[in-house]
């Protein structure tokens, strides 16, 4: 099978073989423009792309998977937030450096492209295209759940159905329904995380009525600290990484904006806090509150648990609407950016050219295509009621950790090349290079050894290995047959 040539009306800036340094492009239409035919539309706006960023750290696995990541690990669970969160912050920072010289809607897919070869651009690139389409699907088996305890009557594929169907529809009419649904998504997250943090302290500290500080009694009982040890706290970790996984997509959606350079290097050099007060905060509130081995941690889940355990009338309902909105932000933002994947991808001759045609500033047949995982998630809950969520969010953790490596590979070559040639182009600089690169590297390479010493995340390593090493198999042999 040979190389498909590009079509002559796709836009250039995700060509990898265009100038390594620059790219010479037209300033982008204003927000909510028609986009030229067979370009996709700069429709979204700075406050778009703000709370994008802001409440992409705010995502289903935090809100969902972390209750099986706490069963798991115990109040290590902090430990394993922490050190995933500062890996992930590490590979923001460096993808903030690639994105801000070098937008593109393919980010880091361009990136390993241009830097390592086109067989990394499309291995990686497919990879996290088929982590996003895995997303959509657990994403969609939780949303389901979550409606089937509030209408039992109604079967789960039902929701599935609407869920997908209603996004899927949004995704293909314009970017800016993305936009505006995320915008207002992340607004309710933010609002709600904020507010659970502000009472967990309140609970903790005893100062809220009608309860007394817990103290430690809930991070030293039941087992200690690490009351599953180092199998735990690897499980734990996994569930972490998953939490974060998803975070890339705001530097996929600022090649859409109005001004994609300034917007990537807002969204990066705001991560560490947002990373610390969303994520390790709230695990910190939620095991020093609730005995990590309460089944409630689990279903109906850590946030719900905390807020029934101090007594707040209604709250629980009210965080299962938050946790829906989560899931259906997340299933949005999946499906935009498997579709923009996807696109880069094919328009680099890296896939079925079908997908490259756009309309309306469109890509649809590729949002088609991103969205069909999540029709057969329903089929998957029904075979594995019981495992398929947990079991799909430890099999996309790994793609993550796989996803990041390639990040940080490309962003050494690339730094050493423009620190050369274009030292202007590095408008965001990653710190301390290339010394936090390397160990950054080395994070991510000891998470993935880790995995080897439980069976069941030896598994799924395997499968994601052996799904990498297939898609690099192809982009190798795809690039002899066209040299």
């Amino acid at each position: 099978m040979s190389t498909p040539t590009q079509p002559p009306s796709l836009e250039r800036s995700d060509d990898p073989v265009a100038s390594p340094v620059t790219t010479t492009t037209a300033a982008p239409p204003a927000a909510g423009t028609p986009a030229a035919d067979g370009q996709l539309s700069h429709g979204l706006k700075p406050r778009h792309l703000s709370m994008i960023a802001l409440g992409g750290v705010i995502g289903a696995g935090l809100f969902v998977g972390s209750g099986a990541g706490i069963a798991a690990a115990g109040p290590s669970i902090v430990l394993a937030f922490a050190i995933s969160g500062l890996l992930v912050m590490l590979v923001m920072r460096m993808l903030g450096e690639m994105s801000a010289a070098h937008p593109a809607s393919g980010s880091f897919s361009v990136h390993a492209d241009r830097e390592i070869g086109p067989w990394a651009g499309l291995t990686v690139g497919w990879l996290f295209w088929t982590l996003l389409c895995v997303g959509v699907g657990a994403e969609a088996i939780g949303a389901a759940g979550i409606m089937g305890s509030w209408l039992p009557g109604v079967p789960s594929w039902i929701w599935v159905a609407v869920f997908m169907s209603f996004f899927c529809a949004t995704n293909l009419a314009a970017v800016k329904n993305f936009g505006e649904f995320e915008f207002w998504f992340a607004a309710v997250k933010v609002t709600a995380i904020a507010a659970f943090l502000v009472i967990g302290v309140l609970a903790i500290t005893g100062v809220l009525p009608g309860t007394s500080s817990p103290g430690t009694a809930n991070l030293t009982g039941s087992g200690g600290f690490f009351p599953h040890g180092t199998t735990g706290l690897i499980t734990g970790l996994l569930a972490s990484v998953f939490a974060y996984g998803g975070l890339e997509t705001v530097t996929i959606a600022a090649a859409e904006s109005e001004d994609p350079r300034r917007s990537v290097a807002t969204a990066v050099r705001t991560a560490m806090w947002r990373i610390a007060l969303f994520y390790v905060g709230s695990m910190a509130v939620i095991v020093t509150l609730v005995p990590w081995n309460d089944p409630s941690v689990v279903k109906p889940g850590p946030y719900v648990a905390v807020l029934d355990r101090i007594g707040i009338t209604g709250s629980g309902q009210l965080m299962n609407v938050v946790v829906l909105i989560a899931l259906l932000s997340a299933m949005n933002a999946n499906i935009y950016g498997s579709s923009r994947m996807a696109y880069s991808l094919v328009r680099r001759g890296q896939g079925p050219r079908a997908l490259a045609r756009v309309s309306g500033g469109v890509p649809r047949l590729a949002v088609l295509a991103s969205s069909a995982f999540g029709f057969l998630a329903v089929l998957l809950s029904y075979w594995w009621p019981t495992t398929v969520f947990s079991w799909l969010l430890n099999m996309v953790g790994a793609a993550v950790l796989v996803v990041w490596a390639f990040i940080a590979v490309a962003q050494l070559r690339m730094r050493r090349r423009l620190e050369r040639e274009a030292p202007e182009q590095l408008t965001v600089r990653m710190w301390a290079f290339p010394y936090l690169t390397w160990l950054t590297l080395a994070g991510i390479v000891s998470v993935l050894a880790l995995m080897t010493l439980d069976g069941g995340n030896r598994v799924q390593l395997y499968f994601t290995l052996g799904l990498t090493a297939t898609l690099a198999a192809i982009g190798r042999f795809r690039r002899r047959r066209a040299v």
